[in-house]
């Protein structure tokens, strides 16, 4: 199965950092658990600017291995942070032989 990537373009009020690295923090210790991986770079001029990267082996596990709690904390992260439109948009691995 192919592995997927969520990318997201996200926006943080200076103020409500602290709390959105906190909430993310707590959202990837639970997805690193199942074997996901999630990294968060920032915009090297707009520092209110980031990107989130979530992995996983491919959506259907991904959404189904969710419950109540990460569920929570996905809903707290759309309130501390804008996140772009495209912030749902998922990216499939595709193969190919390098030469």
């Amino acid at each position: 199965m192919a592995r997927t990537l969520t990318v997201s373009r996200v926006t943080v009020n200076p103020q409500a950092e602290p709390e959105y690295l906190d909430t993310l923090g707590q959202l990837a210790a639970r997805r690193q658990s199942r074997g996901q991986s999630f990294w968060l770079f920032r915009h090297p001029t707009q520092s209110d600017t980031f990107l989130e990267f979530s992995e996983s082996g491919s959506l259907p596990v991904e959404r189904s291995a969710r419950d109540e709690v990460e569920a929570a904390l996905e809903a707290r992260l759309r309130l501390l942070a804008a996140y772009a439109p495209e912030a749902e948009l998922l990216w499939q691995e595709v193969s190919f032989s390098p030469r």
